[in-house]
């Protein structure tokens, strides 16, 4: 009786299974979109910040609540709708601020005024958001003239 030399074809070549790795990776990047902030404050168009050589970049951006005052002295909140008066800023940051303090977080009031606005403009807003419980303010200014067009 013969003996068959044995070639070693009928097995297969060794394979990596890379579906739990790219299951892996779906994972993780889901997970750091969702746990990721953006923040983006909204710019109006129509307020040109005043330059502080000296100024620092805030650097944590939640629990802002954006006003924007304007040359002419109307106020306008970050998604540009005109506030007509104190009453009115002073509902609009009190109703922010009620989501604010919901996340738990410190809301701030976001002062974007003009560099040729009037100050006692900006005092009425910091004045509406002290009324509705905002005592902390950050004033938006340019670091250079860089930041002006």
């Amino acid at each position: 009786m013969a003996k068959k030399a044995y070639t070693g074809l009928d097995e297969e070549e060794a394979k990596i299974d890379m579906s739990p790795m790219i299951d892996m990776v779906f994972l993780l990047l889901i997970f750091f979109i969702v746990n990721a902030t953006a923040i983006i404050v909204q710019t109006d168009p129509k307020v040109k910040p005043p330059i502080a050589k000296n100024s620092e970049r805030q650097k944590d951006g939640r629990g802002r609540i954006v006003i924007n005052v304007r040359e002419d002295g109307t106020y306008t909140n970050e998604q540009f709708v005109i506030l007509p008066g104190k009453e009115e800023i002073t509902d609009m940051v009190k109703k922010y601020k009620e989501k604010i303090d919901s996340e738990g977080l410190k809301p701030k009031l976001h002062l974007r005024g003009d560099q040729a606005t009037m100050f006692k403009y900006s005092r009425t807003a910091i004045s509406a958001a002290a009324d509705a419980g905002v005592t902390e303010v950050v004033f938006a200014v340019y670091e250079t003239h860089r930041g002006l067009k």
